[in-house]
């Protein structure tokens, strides 16, 4: 299949402006400007990219705790969601949901979870409300290796198939779930080989491929567009960084995580396009100055913005649904 220079440069842009902003991340976070915790999305990036590029701004996700590469490629506000990791007023959350809980349903962001497999029965509710509906939505449901091993992967696989919801369950496979390597927390050696037990197609693909990712998906949008169902996809990468900022990655030897390096989709999508004559090093060197300015402009934003008021603290975290008139 070919693509227009524009599309091709569009997803080079996307997952450069996740790099960016992940590494920004970090080094506020080494600095002790972040609170909580920190999961970077380093070495995913084509990933979201690849997906979000099939999607439309009213089609859904759920994301993850590692999921400011999703926001990001959904067409999320960079500076609100700098704002957040700052615990700031003017963040998506208003500063009180920090990294794992940002949303922004004016985009078809159902939220990131700090739940593991805590998106996927919402994103089954979703595809259901879609189908009431009777639009033509689609819903993609991010999640990880170590979520196929939870029960609300299985409830939610089988009620979409069930009912032939128009999800797509994207599994991004880093081959790391916290600590412990897939292989020895998953009784299968493709998690895509699950789908069977749901009578639905399954497919596992190279994650850092994004054009393997962006076709691959267009095909589960169109046929869930169309009535068909539910696709389970497993796309294949690696955890470039530990679990979390801080972590000493104890459980893996450094030439590993270096040996993965030569294999991350920027570079390697760099370099398609170099042969393809879409990118020359003027263009390289543009959309990273872009993204740099980006995020500097996002940290100024968030660091000039005031903190959420200790009378506020309760504010929009509960709902008052007792009919009581206090």
């Amino acid at each position: 299949m070919e693509y227009s220079k524009e599309f091709l440069q569009k997803l080079y842009g996307t997952m450069v402006r996740i790099r960016t902003f992940e590494k920004k991340a970090e080094e506020l976070f080494l600095q002790g400007k972040l609170p909580g915790f920190i999961h970077l999305y380093i070495g995913e990036e084509a990933i979201a990219t690849g997906v979000m590029a099939n999607l439309k701004k009213e089609d859904y996700i759920t994301s993850t705790h590692r999921g400011h590469g999703h926001m990001i490629a959904k067409g999320a506000d960079i500076k609100k969601m700098m704002a957040e990791l700052y615990g700031k007023e003017t963040g998506y959350c208003r500063g009180k949901g920090g990294s794992m809980h940002i949303a922004d349903l004016s985009i078809g962001v159902l939220g990131a979870n700090g739940e593991v497999a805590g998106g996927l029965p919402i994103a089954a509710g979703a595809g259901m409300a879609i189908k009431l509906k009777k639009s033509d939505q689609v819903v993609v449901a991010f999640f990880g290796d170590g979520a196929s091993n939870r029960g609300a992967f299985h409830e939610a696989l089988n009620w979409c198939s069930v009912y032939k919801l128009p999800v797509i369950f994207l599994n991004e496979n880093n081959q790391f779930a916290s600590t412990e390597r897939v292989r020895e927390t998953t009784s299968v050696a493709n998690i895509s080989d699950r789908a069977i037990g749901y009578n639905i197609p399954g497919v596992s693909i190279d994650g850092n491929d994004v054009i393997a990712v962006y076709e691959t998906v267009k095909a589960a949008v169109e046929r869930a567009r169309d009535g068909g169902g539910p696709t389970l996809i497993e796309a294949k990468t690696y955890r470039i960084k530990g679990h979390f900022v801080g972590d000493p990655t104890l459980y893996r030897p450094k030439q590993e995580v270096e040996e993965h390096w030569v294999n991350e989709p920027i570079k390697r999508f760099e370099e398609r396009l170099k042969e393809m004559g879409m990118l020359t090093d003027e263009e390289k060197k543009a959309v990273w100055d872009s993204a740099e300015k980006e995020i500097k402009e996002a940290v100024q934003f968030a660091e000039s913005s005031p903190y959420p008021k200790p009378e506020e603290a309760l504010t929009d975290l509960f709902v008052d649904d007792t009919g009581y008139d206090y």
